[in-house]
């Protein structure tokens, strides 16, 4: 069986109403984390076709991805919510995450009727104060239709949202990395330091082992 079709058949299988969620730059060292929700809520063979492409946002290629993110944007009910810098810092990187997917499941929710739902969570954790049933699933943007939908919305608006990050500080690279703490990178930030979008915290190691080296 195709990809796609299996994702479709793995939600067919729950019986339920399925809001799928998934986030894109948790492990990123710069920027807002962003998460979004998914219910396929008019799914039929026409649409499933032409999601063709659909899978895991970083198995799918950026015209694939653009694509798509087109489709499920206007054929589904979605939303995207983002945390910024600030909150992540405040609250750290996991609280953050799973507070921006509990708001974006909460905004479709708002906007379905159903009678037994049941919300799809990419990784290893449920999502804390969420009051539908929901189950989390690792790799679940490789296994749910509409957690990779969620995925592949997520990340398009992360990396356009970095884009336009790069075109203020071209100097980091971000259009490239995305903000990933590559080698180039880390050389830009001991180079130019750190902006005001950087995560202080993901770079707390690095500075602590480059005042070590500047010791001897």
């Amino acid at each position: 069986m195709e990809k796609y079709k299996e994702l479709f058949a793995f939600d067919e299988k729950q019986n339920k109403v399925i809001i799928g969620t998934d986030e894109a730059g948790r492990g990123s060292g710069v920027g807002a984390v962003f998460a979004a929700a998914v219910c396929f809520t008019n799914k039929n063979n026409d649409l499933v076709e032409k999601l063709v492409y659909l899978n895991d946002s970083k198995k799918v290629s950026k015209k694939h991805r653009d694509e798509l993110y087109e489709i499920i944007k206007s054929e589904t009910v979605n939303s995207v919510v983002y945390a910024g810098v600030e909150e992540i810092e405040r609250i750290n990187i996991l609280k953050a995450s799973l507070g921006a997917m509990r708001q974006a499941v909460e905004n479709v929710r708002k906007n379905i009727e159903c009678e037994e739902l049941i919300v799809l969570v990419d990784g290893n954790r449920q999502i804390p104060q969420l009051i539908y049933p929901q189950r989390f699933i690792i790799k679940g943007d490789g296994t749910s239709a509409s957690i990779a939908a969620a995925s592949i919305l997520a990340k398009v608006e992360r990396d356009r949202y970095m884009l336009k990050l790069d075109e203020e500080f071209p100097q980091y690279g971000w259009a490239n990395n995305m903000g990933y703490l590559t080698k180039d990178h880390m050389s830009a930030i001991d180079k130019y330091g750190v902006s005001p979008y950087h995560r202080s915290s993901y770079l707390q190691k690095h500075f602590a082992k480059q005042e070590q080296l500047n010791l001897f």
